[in-house]
C-alpha cells in the first residue's frame, strides 16, 4: 500500500475515532502523526516536529489571552455598548457591520487570518450578549475576511497574481476581486438568512437598552478598559501597517495588561480556548505529515493528467476545497495554480476563469473549523456556545468543500466567458 494511501486512510480514521469516542480530535490527530510517522514512514521526531503549526498556536493562545482579558475587565460589555449605539439598536445591521470592516482590513493588507483575530472576539460576544446566532455572525465575519482578500493590494491577491505572473498566464487582479466580493456577499445573503437573519430584521434595541443601574459602571471607560482599547488598536495597526506577527503582538500586548493589572487578569489564562489550540494544531500537524510524504503533489499530480480539461479543472478546484478546509490557503494557492498550467497553455480553459474559480474554492472553505480562521471563530466564541458553534462550522464548511467549487467552476469555468 502507497504511502500516499496510508496518510489518507490515517485521516479519515482519526476524524471517525474521535467522533464515535467523542474525544478531542487534535489529541487523536497528534497520535495518528506519531503512530503513522514514526512506525509506517519511518520518521524522526524532529520531522515531525516540523509540521506543527507553531505560528497558529501563538495565534489562537495570544488572540484569545488578550480578548479573555478584554472580557474581564469590561472592554468587551462596553464595545457592545457602543456598537448597539452606533447602528441606533438595529440588531440585524451589526453582522453586515462586522462584514465590512472585516472586508476593509484585508482589502488593504491585513492578512485573512489576521482579521478574523482582530473582530471576531467583539463579533462573537456581541452575538451571544444580544441572542444573535453565533453562526451567523461568525460566517459573516470569515466571509468579510474573503471578500476583501483578493484584492490587488492584498496578501491573497498579491500571492494569486504573483504566481499567475511567473507563469506566464493571462490574469485579471480586478476582476478576481470583484468576483470574490460578490460572490462572498451573495454567500452572506444566504448565511445571514439561514441562520436567523430575517428574525433580526424585526428587532431593535434600545441604545441605553435594559442595562441595570448596577451595571452602569461596568460600560464607563475606565483606564484598564483604554488600555486594553489601546492594546486592540497597537494589534490592528502592527497587523496592516507594519506586517507584526498577529499572535506575538497579541500575547505581548496581553502579557503587558497582566503586568498592569495582576489581580483583574489573575485567571485569564485559564480562559485561553486550550481545547481548541489543541484541536487545529493536532490536525494541522498531521496535515503537514500527509503533506511531507506527498500526498498533496501526489493529489495534484493526478490530477494534472486528467485528459478532459473541464473535469481536471473542476478537481483541482475541489482538491483546492478540501485541502484548504484543513491547511494554509496561502500555501494551497501557490502550490495548485503551476499544477493547472500544462492545460490552461492549451487553451482549452480559460485561465482568469480558472484561476478565479480556484481562488474561490481555495478561501470560502475557510470557515472550516480547522482552517485558522474558522478556529479563531470557534477559539472567540463564550465557552458555553463553543461546542455547537464548532459543529456548525464543521458541518457547513465540509458542506463548502462540495459547494463553492461546484459553483464557482459553474459560474466562472464552464461557461468558457473568461
Amino acid at each position: 500500500m502507497s504511502t500516499q494511501l496510508v496518510s489518507i486512510i490515517g485521516l479519515v480514521l482519526i476524524f471517525l475515532v474521535a467522533t464515535v469516542r467523542s474525544v478531542n480530535m487534535g489529541a487523536v490527530a497528534f497520535l495518528g502523526t506519531f503512530v503513522i510517522g514514526t512506525f509506517v514512514f519511518g520518521k524522526e521526531a524532529d520531522d515531525l516536529f516540523a509540521g506543527f503549526p507553531g505560528d497558529l498556536f501563538v495565534v489562537l493562545a495570544g488572540v484569545t489571552l488578550l480578548f479573555a482579558i478584554a472580557k474581564a475587565n469590561g472592554t468587551v460589555d462596553w464595545l457592545i455598548h457602543a456598537g448597539v449605539r452606533a447602528v441606533r439598536g438595529r440588531i440585524a445591521l451589526i453582522p453586515w457591520v462586522m462584514f465590512a470592516v472585516t472586508s476593509l482590513l484585508t482589502m488593504v493588507g491585513a492578512v485573512v487570518p489576521g482579521a478574523v483575530a482582530i473582530m471576531s472576539p467583539v463579533g462573537l460576544s456581541f452575538a451571544v450578549r444580544h441572542r444573535i446566532n453565533p453562526m451567523l455572525m461568525g460566517l459573516l465575519i470569515i466571509n468579510g475576511a474573503s471578500a476583501g482578500g483578493f484584492s490587488p493590494i492584498s496578501i491573497f491577491g498579491t500571492i494569486t497574481n504573483g504566481v499567475v505572473d511567473r507563469n506566464n498566464l493571462p490574469g485579471n487582479p480586478t476582476l478576481l476581486w470583484i468576483a470574490s466580493f460578490v460572490f462572498n456577499v451573495v454567500l452572506s445573503v444566504v448565511v445571514f438568512f439561514l441562520f436567523g437573519g430575517k428574525d433580526l430584521l424585526r428587532r431593535r434595541v434600545s441604545t441605553v437598552e435594559d442595562e441595570p443601574t448596577s451595571t452602569e459602571g461596568q460600560v464607563r471607560l475606565d483606564a484598564p478598559k483604554a488600555t486594553t482599547l489601546a492594546g486592540i488598536v497597537l494589534l490592528t495597526v502592527g497587523a496592516l501597517f507594519f506586517d507584526l506577527d498577529v499572535g506575538l503582538l497579541a500575547i505581548s500586548i496581553g502579557t503587558v495588561l497582566c503586568l498592569l493589572w495582576p489581580g483583574t487578569t489573575k485567571k485569564c489564562v485559564g480562559e485561553v480556548a486550550w481545547p481548541t489550540v489543541l484541536l487545529i494544531c493536532g490536525v494541522v500537524t498531521y496535515v503537514s505529515l500527509m503533506e511531507s510524504v506527498g500526498t498533496i503533489d501526489f493529489l495534484g499530480n493526478s490530477v494534472a493528467g486528467i485528459g478532459i480539461p473541464l473535469l481536471a479543472a473542476f478537481v483541482i478546484c475541489l482538491i483546492g476545497a478540501a485541502v484548504s478546509a484543513f491547511a494554509s490557503t496561502t500555501g494551497i494557492l501557490g502550490a495548485l495554480i503551476p499544477l493547472a498550467v500544462p492545460f490552461l497553455l492549451g487553451g482549452e480553459i480559460g485561465a482568469v476563469g480558472m484561476i478565479t474559480a480556484l481562488a474561490i474554492s481555495s478561501s470560502v472553505v475557510d470557515s472550516s473549523p480547522f482552517s485558522t480562521s474558522g478556529a479563531l471563530v470557534v477559539a472567540s466564541t463564550p465557552e458555553e456556545s463553543r461546542d455547537r458553534v464548532f459543529r456548525g462550522l464543521m458541518v457547513w464548511g465540509m458542506s463548502m468543500i462540495a459547494v463553492a467549487p461546484i459553483c464557482a467552476w459553474a459560474i466562472f469555468v464552464l461557461p468558457g466567458w473568461l
